[in-house]
């Protein structure tokens, strides 16, 4: 059966399964769920461990002997199964479908597997483990729910935000210093516990306390642009750049959510339900709920003229002339991060006739460790003024 992850201790209070399956790519949580699947099993006898890595070679049959075997000691033990890959193969589809039929009361299986799609969970040696046993799905915690996030764990050592907007802006500026990261966010959590007692937190002690730790990821671009959220648009672009991501990459995210917009702005001004474009360009999750409003305030112009710059862009970026002399009223900021951030705020902060507004100081609540970068300074630009190139920047 599926299990929830809130769902685990209430569940483990009345008894065990024989089987335990925790997938998915959060660490953090997949650590603790797999550790209070643990410390049950200690508490009711499982007293031996084994645990056994499924890489190239990995003989199954060894695990299957040691899920029927008794311990040497007469123990009852737990047998853990990591499959990093996610993939067995024919050969362990078919030993993790026997697993799962097979019943032994002095074994109990843990079996950890990292995100799956959509067609694994489908599978038939999947089926086979959740049906046999318990599944239980580890999700990110996304964006939006992490100030709460951060909140309940302050609350689970004794410690919590001052109420009204102090507390709100607290856990806001904590969430920005570890977003993409939730195992960093923990260790901030647990040493804010170790600077100050229990209590209230004020915003000074946490500024002062709490790291610049965020990890970006740059397919987590589009919830910046589609929510028009320019500041934390800003701290990821600064911050994937600081951490050395290529720019042909972030224009490529860029890009291709430009074109599933555009592609559903032609299908809903055809008549299409928004539902079934969504379906066809294969939107979901939290960008399903997100991309109605951001094409609320995009026209189809807009988001052509998003390519346009695009095209030019890729040319920049691979180290080619991005537009001609023709064009020098139009030319590129001299630094591809900024022209990916005016790319972006295409989306973001659109303007219905020219070039996306620059929003004076976005990034002025939170920058990355080492200071301003090219996106801040393009989002530090006056509100509402398109970027416009004089004689004087006209190449040569």
């Amino acid at each position: 059966m599926q299990l929830r992850p809130d769902a685990l201790e209430p569940h483990l209070a009345k008894g065990l399964a024989g089987l335990y399956v925790v997938y998915g790519d959060e660490h953090l949580l997949a650590q603790e769920a797999c550790d209070r699947i643990r410390a049950a099993a200690r508490a009711a006898g499982f007293t031996d461990r084994s645990v056994f890595t499924v890489e190239r070679g990995f003989d199954w049959s060894s695990l299957l002997g040691a899920s029927q075997s008794m311990s040497l000691f007469g123990d009852r033990q737990l047998v853990e199964l990591r499959i990093p890959s996610g993939k067995p193969g024919k050969e362990g589809a078919d030993a993790l479908k026997t697993l799962a039929a097979s019943a032994n009361p002095d074994v109990l299986m843990l079996v950890t597997l990292p995100r799956l799609d959509a067609a694994t969970q489908k599978s038939a040696w999947f089926t086979a483990l959740a049906e046999g046993g318990v599944a239980l799905k580890v999700d990110p915690v996304e964006r939006a729910a992490l100030p709460n996030w951060i909140g309940q764990r302050l609350a689970l050592q004794g410690q919590r935000v001052a109420p009204g907007e102090d507390g709100r802006r607290a856990l806001q500026f904590v969430a920005e210093r570890v977003e993409g990261n939730l195992l960093a966010a923990h260790q901030e959590i647990q040493k804010l516990g170790l600077l100050y007692p229990q209590g209230v937190l004020s915003f000074e002690q946490i500024h002062d306390a709490v790291l610049n730790v965020a990890r970006y990821d740059v397919f987590k671009l589009n919830e910046a642009m589609l929510t028009g959220d320019v500041g934390r648009l800003a701290r990821m672009l600064d911050g994937l750049r600081g951490e050395g991501e290529a720019s042909v990459l972030v224009l490529w995210a860029v890009v291709e959510e430009i074109r599933t917009l555009l592609r559903i702005k032609r299908g809903t001004a055809a008549g299409k339900p928004l539902a079934m474009l969504l379906r066809e360009n294969r939107v979901w999750g939290p960008r399903e709920r997100l991309v109605g409003p951001a094409l609320s305030r995009l026209s189809e112009a807009t988001l052509e003229r998003g390519l346009a710059l695009a095209a030019r862009l890729d040319r920049q970026v691979k180290g080619l002339s991005g537009q001609s002399r023709a064009d020098w009223r139009n030319a590129l900021p001299p630094d591809a991060w900024d022209g990916l951030f005016e790319l972006a705020m295409t989306v973001a902060a659109p303007r219905d006739g020219g070039t996306p507004a620059r929003v004076a100081g976005a990034r002025g609540a939170a920058l990355p460790a080492g200071g301003r970068g090219p996106a801040a300074a393009a989002a530090a630009t006056a509100a509402g003024r398109p970027r416009t190139a004089g004689p004087s920047r006209r190449p040569g």
